[in-house]
């Protein structure tokens, strides 16, 4: 079973891009919405959280961890590997390798939350995978309070995403990482203000290849074809937007569970 944690609704966006390319594998979900956001947290809170979030996906039956949050992966990752005797995925490695692999001119912007811009990680990342990239990170802190509020269509959203993404069509990027499993609910606003010109980067697809990869690479995994895998969700604070926003991510209703860290 793959667990997957996030701090509210926006890793649903890798469940759903796990479902695409394993959809006989049964997945647990774990949405902390009790303490999002995440990006505003200190980093040992933020561990903290993580060790927490992982450990009840375990007793629940989750024998491999994706951490569907970018600031998490900034600030948990090495814990998590540290800690636990399980495979653990992030998001940041692999959205950072197809943005390099896909950029034309090496102009490469991040959005991102607080913690994960003030991290550094996403530019550490790519200079290290090509030294010569020119990285331009901002911080945008509204999106996920406005993801998870459901507020993807209003105006006021595509005012605030226009102004984010100024200092970044100011700079000519080519292409620009999501780097919050939030922001792909707001793909095509954000596709529209950016310009058709520039490649988005969606770190959920990114890490979600990267699990299938590794599954495929597992000679002794059992096979389980000709079945639809299981998905269980699981919310520490529920609410009725969560449930709505969650069928516009993955196209079906869901049940959702209290989860008692």
């Amino acid at each position: 079973m793959i667990g997957v944690f996030d701090s509210g609704i926006g890793g649903l966006t890798v469940v759903r891009a796990l479902r695409e390319r394993l959809p006989d594998r049964d997945i647990i979900y774990l949405g902390d919405t009790a303490r999002t956001p995440y990006g505003s947290k200190s980093a040992d809170t933020i561990i903290k959280y993580s060790v927490n979030n992982t450990n009840f996906l375990l007793r629940k039956g989750a024998r491999l961890i994706v951490i569907a949050c970018n600031t998490a992966s900034s600030y948990a990752f090495g814990a998590m590997c540290a800690h636990f005797d399980v495979p653990v995925f992030e998001v940041i490695g692999p959205g950072a390798r197809l943005a390099v692999n896909r950029s034309r001119r090496y102009r490469i912007g991040v959005i991102g939350t607080r913690a994960t811009v003030a991290s550094g990680i996403y530019e550490r990342t790519i200079r290290q995978l090509k030294p010569a990239a020119y990285v331009h990170a901002t911080a945008c802190p509204l999106l996920v309070p406005l993801v998870e509020e459901g507020w993807v269509d209003r105006p006021e959203t595509a005012r605030i995403v226009r102004k984010y993404l100024q200092p970044l069509k100011a700079v000519q990027i080519d292409t620009l990482i999501l780097g919050c499993t939030h922001y792909p609910v707001l793909r095509a606003l954000i596709q529209r203000k950016i310009g058709k010109s520039v490649l988005l980067v969606d770190s959920a697809e990114a890490v979600a290849e990267q699990v299938r990869a590794y599954f495929d690479s597992c000679a002794g995994m059992d096979k389980k074809e000709n079945r639809e895998g299981c998905l269980e969700v699981f919310v520490t604070d529920t609410a009725e937007q969560f449930r709505k926003t969650a069928r516009m991510i993955l196209q079906r209703d869901i049940s959702i569970q209290h989860a008692d860290l």
